[in-house]
């Protein structure tokens, strides 16, 4: 059996000890990817007072740096967006920012047949001050 780890440059360091990504045969398992700059460290969009304490952060900036960030992992195996076949959302406020990242995941998969399957869970927290993180399984080419 191919059995592979993933730790990539260009995607946020994990938080605690476990990899981006564990490759298993054709399927990549990735662990949650949030939307750390890899470079900065920094969540794109936050804003935050003179003492550093979180004010308010942009969920669609937020939204689109995961996908970045998922697309990298994807891309250091030769694969891409459309080879996810599963993936769980986690938003930390449901109510407020579920349409918006709807809206960028259509921008994504415009159509749902060939989308991946997907469950957005609301949550009170994330390990680190971001709002939204996701967790995907891919099926890749070969």
């Amino acid at each position: 059996m191919n059995d592979s780890i993933i730790l990539k440059d260009n995607a946020p360091r994990p938080v605690g000890s476990y990899p981006h990504a564990r490759r298993v045969g054709n399927m990549l398992i990735m662990s949650g990817i949030g939307p750390r700059d890899p470079d900065t460290n920094q969540v794109s969009g936050d804003v935050r007072d003179a003492e550093g304490k979180l004010m308010s952060y942009d969920i669609e900036a937020q939204c689109r740096a995961v996908f970045r960030n998922v697309r990298n992992v994807l891309g250091a195996v030769g694969g891409t967006l459309h080879d996810l076949v599963d993936v769980t959302v986690y938003l930390t406020d449901l109510p407020h920012d579920f349409r918006v990242f709807n809206e960028i995941w259509a921008e994504y998969f415009p159509e749902p047949e060939s989308a991946p399957c997907r469950t957005t869970v609301g949550v009170s927290w994330l390990p680190t001050p971001i709002a939204v993180e996701m967790k995907c399984i891919a099926v890749l080419p070969g």
